[in-house]
């Protein structure tokens, strides 16, 4: 498949069959999120790999909304980073989150990203806190989102090529 064609078929999942993905699909997927470009070349996201059910169902409950699908998956990548280490965190660990998307898209499975920076719970509690203390994180690493992932339970259409918004792009000056 040529890239332009996986851009266009790459569509958010949040509904997943029980299937289990194979191990070469995952580091194929992880290997794709190691070899993403980062600043200064300092590579220094972190990845934890979560197929445990019920560390799954306990991260769907990081945050207050939209997280709740990461239970149904067969497994998560949460994708972290150290800002006093690097102050391009954030871009890094995007860079290398929508890399495994895009590849998990090309072995025929389905993904969605989970917003984790800036969220929590309405008590207060950041999501980051209750991610550390499922997976045993370092405090200082944040997590900027979990990747869900797994066998599709449902189709999406492509992109539709009419609805893009080629009035948002300009050319030298806005």
């Amino acid at each position: 498949m040529e890239f332009k064609d996986l851009v266009q078929m790459r569509r958010s999942h949040r509904k997943f069959t029980e299937q289990e993905i194979d191990g070469d699909d995952v580091k194929t997927i992880l290997r794709a999120g190691l070899m993403s470009p980062t600043s200064k070349g300092q590579r220094s996201w972190q990845f934890v790999v979560v197929d445990d059910k019920t560390d799954l169902e306990k991260l769907s409950d990081a945050k207050d909304l939209g997280g709740q699908f990461l239970k149904g998956a067969a497994l998560a990548i949460v994708v972290l980073g150290d800002p006093l280490q690097n102050d391009c965190w954030v871009e890094d660990g995007s860079i290398a989150a929508i890399s495994m998307q895009y590849q998990a898209e090309a072995l025929g499975l389905g993904s969605c990203w989970v917003q984790m920076r800036g969220r929590g719970l309405s008590d207060g509690t950041s999501a980051d806190t209750v991610i550390q203390g499922v997976l045993d994180i370092p405090e200082n690493l944040h997590c900027l989102c979990i990747l869900a992932v797994g066998h599709k339970a449902d189709e999406r259409k492509p992109q539709n090529e009419d609805r893009l918004k080629w009035e948002n792009v300009h050319l030298n000056k806005f």
